[in-house]
């Protein structure tokens, strides 16, 4: 199973947070989700999961469904979403 990290910057660190729960009952094909901020204070987060399945997880990425989209907003994401890392 591919671990995954996704990086992106967000609007407010503690507004992200308050998200926890959500982005991990809607992480398409996701376990052991994780959330991450920067060390220095930052508003860059990150989100290391394990993937079932990496190709759809990369369909998904592409295109996220408009629920998707509207849930990253509310959490304060900035758009572009993000940069995918997948562990080698």
């Amino acid at each position: 199973m591919p671990r995954i990290l996704i990086t992106h910057d967000v609007q407010d660190v503690e507004r992200w947070l308050q998200g926890k729960a959500e982005r991990i009952a809607t992480f398409p094909g996701g376990s052991n989700v994780t959330d991450l901020v920067a060390a220095a204070g930052s508003n860059q987060a990150a989100v290391v999961a394990d993937v079932d399945d990496l190709d759809a997880f990369n369909a998904f990425m592409a295109s996220p469904p408009p629920e998707m989209a509207a849930q990253a907003e509310s959490h304060g994401v900035v758009m572009p979403t993000a940069t995918l890392y997948v562990e080698a």
